[in-house]
C-alpha cells in the first residue's frame, strides 16, 4: 500500500492521535481526582470505604475494555477506520459529560452511585474500542515505510493523557481553594474532557479513510476464525499484550503508593518522579517506532 501525500499524513496522525490523547485523559481522570468524587457518588461515613468503592468502579471499566476492542473492531471492519474512531471518541464524551453533571447521592441516592458505574463502563467500551481503532488507523495510514513510527503516537498520546490529568490535578490544587476543589471543582477535568471530545469529533469527521479499507475485498472473518486459524500467534500477541500492559500498570499507577506508602518518599516527590519517568517513556516511542 501507498503512503498517503505528506499533508494528508500529518492530518491522520492530529485525528488519530490527539483522539487519542484525549479518550486516555478522561481516562485516568477518574484515577487522578477519585479521592475528590468518592463522596458524592456514595453514603457518608468511612473515607476508605468509599476510596474502595470508587477504585472498584476504576476497576469495572478494564472488563469492558476487551469487549469495546471487539465490538469496535467489527465496528471498524463493517463501516470503516473513521467510523470506529468517531464512535469511540463519542462513546467518551458521553461518560465524561455523565460524571461532570450527575448529582451527589445526598440528591439522588442509590442514582448517583449507579449512574457513576454506567459512565465508567461507557468509557471502558470507548477506550477499549479507540486503543485497536486508533492503532489500525494510524498503521494504515502511514504505510510499510512509516507504519513504526506513525503508530509510535499511540502511546506517546496515551502517557501525554495520563500527564496532562496529573497536571490538572496540580493546577486546580494550586489555584482553587481546597473546600471548593472538594465541593464542585473535581467536576471541571470531566467537563474539559467532554468539550475536547467534541473537538475531536469534529477533528476526526473530517480525516480520510483508509486505503486498505477503501481498497477492502468482502471477505469476512470471525473473531472465533482467529483462534481456530491462527492459534499460536493470537496466544503469544494476548501473553505479550497482557505482560506489556500489567508492567505499565505497574509503574505508572502502583509506583506512586510504592513510592510513598513503602520507599518513604514524599507524596510530593513521588509524583514528581512518575512524571519524569513517564515523559522519559514517552519520548522514547516515537525514536522506537522509526528504528
Amino acid at each position: 500500500m501507498e503512503s498517503p501525500p505528506q499533508r494528508s499524513r500529518v492530518r491522520s496522525i492530529l485525528g488519530g492521535s490527539a483522539g487519542n490523547l484525549v479518550e486516555w485523559y478522561d481516562w485516568y481522570a477518574y484515577a487522578a481526582f477519585t479521592a475528590y468524587l468518592a463522596p458524592h457518588y456514595f453514603p457518608k461515613g468511612d473515607t476508605v470505604a468509599q476510596n474502595m468503592n470508587a477504585w472498584a468502579i476504576f476497576a469495572v471499566g478494564f472488563f469492558m475494555r476487551p469487549i469495546g476492542g471487539w465490538l469496535m473492531g467489527v465496528y471498524g471492519d463493517r463501516k470503516g477506520r473513521k467510523a470506529g474512531l468517531t464512535l469511540s471518541v463519542t462513546l467518551m464524551c458521553l461518560g465524561s459529560l455523565m460524571i461532570a453533571v450527575t448529582p451527589s447521592y445526598e440528591s439522588i441516592g442509590a442514582w448517583a452511585t449507579l449512574s457513576l458505574l454506567v459512565a465508567r463502563l461507557i468509557q471502558g467500551l470507548s477506550v477499549g474500542g479507540e486503543y485497536g481503532a486508533s492503532a489500525t488507523y494510524l498503521s494504515e495510514m502511514a504505510g510499510k515505510k512509516h507504519r513504526g513510527f506513525f503508530s509510535s503516537f499511540q502511546y506517546v498520546t496515551l502517557i501525554s493523557g495520563q500527564l496532562i490529568s496529573l497536571c490538572v490535578l496540580i493546577l486546580l490544587q494550586n489555584v482553587m481553594a481546597r473546600e471548593a476543589l472538594a465541593d464542585w471543582g473535581w467536576r471541571i477535568p470531566f467537563a474539559v474532557g467532554a468539550g475536547l471530545a467534541v473537538f475531536v469529533f469534529w477533528l476526526r469527521r473530517r480525516l480520510p479513510e483508509t486505503e486498505s479499507f477503501a481498497n477492502k475485498t468482502e471477505h469476512k472473518s470471525s473473531f472465533g476464525a482467529l483462534f481456530t486459524q491462527h492459534p499460536r500467534e493470537a496466544a503469544v500477541v494476548m501473553l505479550l499484550t497482557a505482560g506489556g500492559t500489567l508492567a505499565f500498570y505497574a509503574y505508572s499507577i502502583y509506583l506512586l503508593t510504592f513510592l510513598s506508602g513503602t520507599s518513604g518518599f514524599s507524596k510530593e516527590v513521588s509524583a514528581q518522579i512518575n512524571a519524569g519517568s513517564l515523559f522519559v517513556f514517552m519520548c522514547l516511542q516515537p525514536l522506537a517506532g522509526a528504528l
